[in-house]
């Protein structure tokens, strides 16, 4: 799975002109399932996002989540985000998980979150969505959850350049 992390002072998600999820202060994730993704990676990426130090401490300093600080993330499924540019001048979005299996995931992300204790909002699987922010910082971050290979101990999570 694949994540865009943007630190927030307020974001909102509309779908046909009516507000399906907003948050005040806290973290956008958008959020790619990719092809071989399970639940395992939901979990573990959602566990990343929500403890991943991002908002300064006392010293001004990047060093506590927003988990700590009981901040709410608004979840945003986006797709583009398995985006192949690497021949010609159209994106291949092959390596994306199957709709229903991105929806699946999208949703054990978003509810892997609540069981850490952190409040979402979401915005809507498959609608065409205008997507608010004002960016904190800015302050943008990309996460990757790998899915495991057979007889590894876990996958590997990192940030993507």
């Amino acid at each position: 799975m694949r994540v865009l992390v943007q630190r927030v002072a307020s974001a909102r998600v509309l779908v046909e002109g009516s507000v399906v999820g907003e948050i005040g202060p806290g973290l956008l994730a958008f959020v790619c399932a990719l092809r071989g993704d399970g639940p395992r990676e939901a979990e573990r990426l959602a566990e990343r996002v929500a403890r991943y130090r991002v908002f300064q401490d006392e010293a001004g300093r990047m060093n506590v989540s927003a988990l700590d600080l009981g901040l709410p993330i608004l979840v945003v499924s986006q797709f583009t985000l398995a985006a192949d540019g690497r021949k010609g001048r159209r994106p291949s979005f092959d390596l994306a998980a199957p709709a229903d299996v991105g929806e699946t995931l999208v949703e054990a992300f978003r509810q892997a979150l609540e069981r850490l204790g952190v409040r979402t909002q979401s915005g809507r699987f498959g609608a065409s969505m205008r997507v608010e922010l004002v960016n904190d910082g800015p302050a943008t971050f990309a996460l990757e959850d790998l899915p495991e290979a057979p007889g590894a101990g876990g996958g590997a999570s990192q940030v993507v350049a």
